[in-house]
Order: structure tokens, then C-alpha cells, then sequence
């Protein structure tokens, strides 16, 4: 049986202790991203009330991605994960904000996701 618990802080004690381990897998059509930790087995599902999408630093200088019609976060979040989801990192996160930050490194983009809930499953 699978065991639910539901906070932010079970993802933040999986990612300090081992950071490389947690990767993106998929986004659900419920708009939740998963994340999975290859070390303890477990599977974070992260409902995501809203995304903000930023261009890297170089690309903004270079005039790429500041276009005032450029499409919502969640369409470039939802098209980096189904292309490269590999190339997805968690880079920062704060279960008392509800927030966490991903970081592709094939886009540059850095994803900005506010939280709604927060669930970590275990096999």
C-alpha cells in the first residue's frame, strides 16, 4: 500500500539529502507536476496554482523571450517537460511561500511555480 503524506517539507528533506536524485518525470493534465527521487523511491506530486516563466539572463540581453504577447508560464512548462524533461532540475524551494523554482538547462528558462498543495507517495 502506498503511503500519502501531504507537505512540502517530506520534498524538502528528499531534495537536501540527496539533490541529484530528484528529477521532473511528467506533468499531469491536472496541471501537477511530478517529481520522483531515485534514492528513496518516492514520487512528489506538486498542484501548481501558477507559473512564471523567465528567460535566462543571456537571452533577455540578446532580446529573445521579452516580447509582451510571449505565452503564459504554464505553456512553456508544460512544452519543456514533454520535450525534454531530463534537462529539468529543482533549484530552489520554500515550503513556507509555497514556491519552487525548476531550471532547464536545454531552454535556459527558469520556471517559477507557485504550490497549491503539496503530496509525497511511497511505496
Amino acid at each position: 500500500m502506498t503511503q500519502i503524506i501531504r507537505s512540502g517539507a517530506f520534498l524538502q528533506q528528499c531534495w537536501s539529502v540527496h539533490p541529484l536524485c530528484v528529477t521532473v518525470k511528467r506533468m499531469t493534465d491536472e496541471n501537477a507536476v511530478v517529481l520522483s527521487c531515485s534514492s528513496c523511491k518516492s514520487a512528489h506530486y506538486l498542484a501548481v496554482a501558477t507559473v512564471t516563466s523567465q528567460a535566462a539572463s543571456a537571452q533577455q540581453m540578446a532580446g529573445e523571450g521579452t516580447s509582451r504577447d510571449e505565452p503564459p508560464g504554464e505553456e512553456f512548462l508544460k512544452a519543456c517537460v514533454s520535450t525534454h524533461h531530463a534537462s529539468l532540475t529543482l533549484r530552489e524551494m520554500d515550503v513556507f511561500q509555497d514556491l519552487v523554482r525548476l531550471r532547464c538547462a536545454d531552454c535556459r528558462r527558469l520556471y517559477e511555480l507557485a504550490i497549491a498543495a503539496f503530496e509525497t507517495r511511497y511505496k
